[in-house]
């Protein structure tokens, strides 16, 4: 068995001496909560998507979860989203007791397909023999009513927003986009986060820019804004003393030096998103002639992607387990990219969806990988991965052709 001695991790964030400086001006000031780096940094990534309001978190989870709040959607209340995601997409809908109506996904983005949607949408409201069908399983009762539409924005690529906003708008449903994973990204040179009542971001390390652990709400929506800034804050409304609590609200804050580090890396945005591009660009030079590999990820025509991930598509043929333990063998990580939440433990139980329901986003779950990939990688861990999936794929074609 060769020896590699090469560890390549699926993502690295990009800190310079500007961030450990903001950080560590905080920590010789006296406001490590609720002070004025919180202020800055919501200001300046309110501006920079060109929102009204920006209401700095603790995660992506925690802002979706305060739209969902923001929206009034509550018990059985049906939400039109996607199987294919991170799960949080889902979770803060079931936190409320509300009901993830799914519907399949763009086999090239990942995207939810719209036309579908305006199907359900129109299935649901009318209901329709599908909606009949359908809802019994999930434990929807008669007085369920669908109340919004929860589009991801995968992989740092916008969904198709020319229909889906003109959908919620004509059937009056508060729209949620989870820009998670976008931001940076463009649609129809709109910024991802734009479109809905609101929008969300995420700065998990491997995010396009990080706080360490946070995120952030954006909306034009007054009334959304202060809804959410209150019930991050323990359910605080103006006026309210530190004791007072009109709401029944959570401590979904940002730290200060979370916030410090958010400002001096939004600072660099554009910068961290060329060099992921350009990370892409490296990757698509070099696999673009495999032919055991389906799909490369596709920008769409609309979109300027931020590139949050980089997931690769394999022929059914391959064996994607067995790819997975020969590059982890090789030091390489990768990680099958999304499980479908469909068929995740709790949601079948829960509502009852099985195998076959969706499936183009179970096609998506069996045959993706994301591989390295962070703005800080260098070109040469991008040719030793390339070079690692050449031998690996080539040797399982030589296994799967040989025999009697």
């Amino acid at each position: 068995m060769r020896n590699f001695d090469r560890t390549i991790r699926m993502s690295s964030p990009d800190i310079t001496q500007l961030e450990r400086d903001a950080v560590a001006a905080v920590m010789e000031t006296s406001w490590l909560a609720m002070g004025p780096e919180i202020e800055g940094f919501e200001k300046e990534l309110a501006d920079y998507v060109g929102m009204k309001h920006a209401i700095a978190v603790s995660s992506g989870t925690t802002g979706l979860h305060l739209c969902v709040r923001a929206a009034s959607i509550s018990d059985g209340d049906l939400v039109l989203t996607t199987p294919f995601s991170f799960i949080s997409s889902s979770s803060i809908l079931c936190y409320e007791r509300a009901i993830p109506v799914f519907v399949d996904v763009d086999p090239e983005t990942g995207n939810i397909n719209p036309a579908m949607a305006a199907e359900a949408v129109e299935d649901l409201q009318a209901g329709g023999e599908r909606a009949r069908r359908w809802l019994p399983r999930t434990g929807a009762s008669e007085t369920s009513a669908l109340k919004a539409i929860l589009p991801v924005d995968v992989f740092g690529q916008p969904a198709n927003y020319d229909l889906l906003e003109n959908l919620a708008q004509s059937h009056s449903l508060a729209m949620i986009e989870d820009s998670c994973e976008a931001l940076g990204s463009f649609y129809n040179d709109r910024p991802a986060g734009s479109f809905g009542d609101a929008g969300v971001f995420a700065f998990y390390p491997n995010k396009q820019m990080t706080t360490g652990e946070g995120g952030i709400v954006v909306t034009n929506r007054d009334d959304w804004a202060a809804m959410v800034r209150s019930l991050s804050n323990q359910g605080r409304a103006p006026g309210d003393t530190w004791l007072q609590h009109t709401f029944l609200g959570y401590n979904y804050r940002m730290t200060e030096m979370s916030a410090a580090l958010g400002r001096a890396q939004l600072s660099r945005l554009d910068d961290l998103i060329a060099r992921r591009t350009r990370v892409a660009g490296w990757y698509e030079e070099r696999l673009s002639a495999f032919d055991r590999l389906t799909t490369l990820p596709i920008e769409a025509s609309t979109t300027r992607m931020s590139w949050f991930v980089y997931v690769i598509r394999f022929a059914e043929e391959v064996n994607r387990n067995d790819v997975i333990a020969a590059l982890q063998e090789r030091g390489v990580a990768s990680r099958p990219y999304f499980s479908p939440i469909h068929l995740q433990s709790y949601f079948r139980d829960a509502f009852g969806y099985r195998p076959g329901d969706f499936p183009v986003t179970e096609m998506l779950g069996e045959q993706n990988l994301a591989i390295p990939f962070s703005s800080v990688m260098p070109e040469e861990d991008v040719a030793y991965v390339c070079d690692a999936l050449r031998d690996i794929l080539s040797g399982q074609g030589e296994r799967k052709t040989s025999g009697p």
